[in-house]
């Protein structure tokens, strides 16, 4: 009998319009940051809703979400002696981005039930020098955020949403990335809802913050290379008014984005489909189930979480060697940022001060949920799950 080849955790869905994209950009000559990268800034404010000619909302594509989040962080003024409150259940790059510009991260607990940042913990880890929150939309749920928008008006603090999970999520039937935060941040790696392979957008309604951000986008310079070098009458002068970065993200790539952001709703549903599949097959297993969106909100079902009870009869580390025993990739989100040496050692954390993470981090395992699986993908996952724990 054949062995079946190895089903990996995670791969993009390109299709045939993506690849006639990119050839067209390959051919147009102008190949990094220009016409594309601008129709894809245009095409996602209209994505979330907007007139992207009269409305306030402004997107700013950008090469990763971890620049995008940088500079959201660094055009609300964050700097040396601040304080960001994040989650330390998530990605390094949600917290790295706050040391990058000298201020400090307030880590803090999740909710055991959505697996989100924990509410009464936000508040509890303000001090003076609070100055923003850092929400996750972890795995493709909302987090609480009338709840945090509350708390950041009550103190005076910036809200920037890390909603690199979040595409299409919504809360109260509004897509993440039109609430009432200062910036939302969305991903477009490899392995999310849609992909440019690398790339991301930091969505904004602040006209202040959306320009400043251009601007460091590309050098600090108060130009982009796509005017100069366009303008019908010689335009080659530029100034550079901050010492800035290089984020910009490149037309080869939005390109991708182009096609990926029109395959978005159907993509959302597909993983919905899977994530419903998975819900029936694992109901009567000891385990935990991801949490659905509330009634009339959508989940981006961006990963599919299981989390191993006590009575599992099996690690979760025994459970991944089980899963690649039958030639199936999983994953674990994440390992919490206070047992990485850097965080733990610069704040001093320990296990017992985030009690919900560290629980979370030692049952939990990603499943295999993306577009590009068929249907005998998703059965083979069934059965090998079933068969270490059924």
């Amino acid at each position: 009998m054949t062995a079946l080849p190895f089903l990996p955790f995670a791969l993009p869905e390109i299709g045939d319009d993506e690849i006639a994209e990119v050839v067209d950009t390959l051919k147009s000559g102008w190949v990094t940051t220009g016409p594309k990268a601008k129709r894809f800034e245009q095409a996602f404010a209209e994505f979330l809703g907007q007139n992207a000619e009269d409305s306030q909302l402004q997107c700013i594509a950008v090469n990763s979400a971890t620049a995008g989040l940088h500079l959201a962080l660094e055009a609300i003024g964050i700097g040396p002696g601040d304080e960001v409150i994040t989650t330390t259940h998530t990605f390094t790059a949600t917290a790295e981005v706050v040391r990058y510009l000298g201020a400090d991260v307030k880590l803090v607990d999740v909710d055991p039930a959505t697996l989100n940042i924990d509410i009464a913990a936000i508040e509890a880890a303000i001090t003076p020098r609070t100055k923003a929150i850092l929400p996750v939309h972890y795995a493709g749920l909302a987090a609480d955020m009338l709840a945090i928008l509350d708390i950041a008006r009550r103190h005076g603090l910036r809200v920037v949403e890390d909603a690199a999970h979040a595409l299409p999520t919504t809360l109260e039937k509004e897509l993440i990335g039109t609430l009432g935060s200062d910036a939302t941040v969305f991903s477009f790696y490899a392995n999310k809802t849609m992909t440019t392979g690398e790339g991301g957008m930091l969505v904004t309604r602040n006209p202040e913050l959306a320009k400043r951000a251009r601007v460091m986008r590309l050098h600090g310079m108060n130009r982009d290379a796509f005017d100069r070098f366009t303008a019908k009458v010689p335009s080659w002068y530029y100034e550079i008014v901050a010492p800035g970065f290089k984020y910009n993200l490149t037309d080869l790539a939005a390109a991708l984005g182009l096609h990926q952001l029109k395959r978005l709703p159907a993509f959302q549903k597909r993983r919905e489909q899977i994530a419903t599949r998975y819900h029936e097959a694992f109901a009567d297993l000891p385990v935990i189930l991801p949490p659905d969106a509330p009634e009339g909100d959508v989940h981006s079902w961006h990963l599919y979480v299981l989390r191993l009870a006590e009575d599992a009869g099996i690690s979760r580390d025994e459970f991944i060697e089980g899963m690649f025993a039958a030639g199936i990739g999983c994953s674990v989100h994440y390992v919490p940022l206070h047992l990485h040496p850097y965080w733990r050692d610069r704040y001093g954390l320990t296990p017992e001060q985030f009690p919900q993470a560290q629980k979370v981090f030692e049952h939990t395992v990603s499943l295999p949920l993306y577009t590009a699986m068929s249907d005998a993908d998703v059965e083979r996952v069934i059965s090998a799950v079933r068969g270490l724990l059924g």
